[in-house]
C-alpha cells in the first residue's frame, strides 16, 4: 500500500492546500488531467472519498484532513532527510563517517584531521572509536564510510590499502627481572603472565600470533578492551604486555625492543568495495592515502 500511495502524496498535499484543482496543477507544474487521476485513483486504493468536490473546487471531508495532517508530517520528514543527504555530500561542508583503533585516538586522528581541515576547514567528521573488527561490522552496514585499522583486512567486500607500520613493545613493570634490558626476545617472557585485549581484537591476535612463533602461548592474567589500561595493570605488577608505542611515556613500565620474532602491526585504511564516495569522503580517502609511510610520524 505504501509503493501505491507515496507518489500521489505530493500531489494530494497540493490539492489539499490550494482547494482548486487547477492552481495546484498549475503551481506543480503537472497537467490538470493528471493531477485529477491521481486524485481518483488515492481514493480508489484508500477507500474513501477524500475531497468533496465542486467543480474544480475542492474541500476536504473529514478523513482527509486526518490523512492529510499525516500526509504533511511524512513529507516533512522525506524533506528533512533529502536536505541531510545533500548537506552531507556537499564538497565543501559535508561529513565524514570516521572509524579509528583507540589506540590511535591520542595523537594520530587528531593530527590527521588537523590536517586535512588545513585544506577543507569546513567539512564536518562523525567519529567512532573502536577495535577493528566492531568498526568493519558498522561500515557493513552503512554507519561509516572509512576506518584505520590493523591487522590490514582481506575480504572479498572490502578495499583495503596498507599506510604503516607501527613496531610492537614488550611493556613490563618498572621494577621487573627485564626491565634493565633495552632489547628482548619474546621467548625470554614465556614464563610470564600476559595482560592482553580481549579475543577479536586485532592486536589481541598478533599477540598470540607472535607468542606462537616465540613457541609458547601466553599465560593471560588478565583481558581488557583498552591498551593504555593494559598499561597501568603492568605498572601494577599484573603482567606484562605487547604493546604500540604510548603518546606520552608512562611511569612505573619499561617499554623494550623486541628482536625476535619481529613484532609489528600494519596499519591500513578500510572501505566498503563498490561504493560511490561523496566529494567529502573522496578527499578524505585521497589524504590518508596520500600519507602512506608517513601516518605514525
Amino acid at each position: 500500500m505504501a509503493m501505491t500511495l507515496a507518489p500521489r502524496l505530493a500531489y494530494f498535499a497540493g490539492v489539499a492546500r490550494t482547494e482548486h484543482v487547477t492552481r495546484a496543477a498549475q503551481e506543480m507544474n503537472v497537467p490538470q488531467s493528471t493531477l485529477s487521476r491521481a486524485m481518483v485513483r488515492l481514493e480508489q486504493d484508500l477507500g474513501v472519498e477524500l475531497f468533496a468536490r465542486r467543480g474544480r473546487t475542492v474541500a476536504l471531508t473529514p478523513a482527509g484532513r486526518a490523512f492529510l495532517t499525516s500526509v504533511e508530517r511524512a513529507l516533512a520528514e522525506i524533506e528533512r532527510a533529502a536536505e541531510e543527504v545533500r548537506a552531507d555530500a556537499d564538497p565543501a561542508t559535508g561529513k565524514v563517517a570516521f572509524g579509528f583503533l583507540h589506540t590511535m585516538g591520542t595523537e594520530t586522528v587528531p593530527g590527521l584531521i588537523r590536517a586535512f581541515r588545513a585544506e577543507h576547514p569546513r567539512v564536518r567528521f562523525s567519529l567512532v572509536q573502536n577495535y577493528g573488527e566492531a568498526m568493519l561490522e558498522r561500515m557493513r552496514a552503512g554507519e561509516l564510510d572509512l576506518c584505520l585499522t590493523s591487522p590490514v583486512p582481506d575480504a572479498p567486500d572490502l578495499v583495503a590499502r596498507r599506510l604503516d607500520e607501527q613496531k610492537l613493545r614488550l611493556v613490563v613493570p618498572a621494577d621487573h627481572r627485564l626491565a634493565a634490558r633495552k632489547r628482548v626476545r619474546l621467548a625470554e617472557a614465556a614464563d610470564e603472565s600476559f595482560v592482553t585485549l580481549e579475543p577479536g581484537y586485532g592486536l589481541r591476535r598478533i599477540t598470540d600470533a607472535l607468542c606462537a612463533e616465540a613457541g609458547f602461548r601466553p599465560k593471560v592474567a588478565f583481558e581488557g578492551e583498552e591498551a593504555e589500561t593494559l598499561r597501568g595493570l603492568v605498572a601494577a605488577g599484573l603482567g606484562v604486555a605487547l604493546l604500540p608505542p604510548p603518546a606520552v611515556p608512562r611511569p612505573g613500565v619499561a617499554e623494550l625492543t623486541v628482536t625476535a620474532p619481529r613484532a609489528a602491526r600494519e596499519i591500513g585504511v578500510a572501505w566498503m568495495a563498490g561504493t560511490v564516495d561523496t566529494p567529502p569522503v573522496a578527499a578524505f580517502k585521497k589524504f590518508l592515502l596520500s600519507r602512506k609511510g608517513t601516518l605514525l610520524t
